[in-house]
């Protein structure tokens, strides 16, 4: 969501106001250098949900990988892994 379009400098000299509303929306906002998007900010609250969310599903994307690796019939019997390692 880039709908929130700010310059760094007006971020920078209103910081108070632009934190207020990143806590109250939870929507980050990209801020501008030279009119140029240079970086995005968020709130802490919704910056550690997404990081969850990521983990949650590179998980999924590896279970899935997995079962497709047994559907092919690569699985290796326990002890064969565990004598390995």
């Amino acid at each position: 969501d880039t709908r929130e379009i700010h310059s760094l400098t007006d971020s920078l000299r209103n910081y108070k106001a632009h934190v207020t509303r990143l806590k109250e929306t939870q929507v980050p906002e990209v801020l501008t250098v030279n009119g140029r998007a240079e970086v995005i900010v968020q709130d802490a609250a919704s910056y550690q949900m997404m990081l969850d969310r990521l983990h949650h599903m590179e998980t999924l994307a590896a279970i899935q990988e997995g079962m497709a690796s047994a559907e092919r019939g690569e699985l290796k019997p326990a002890a064969q892994v565990l004598r390995s390692h």
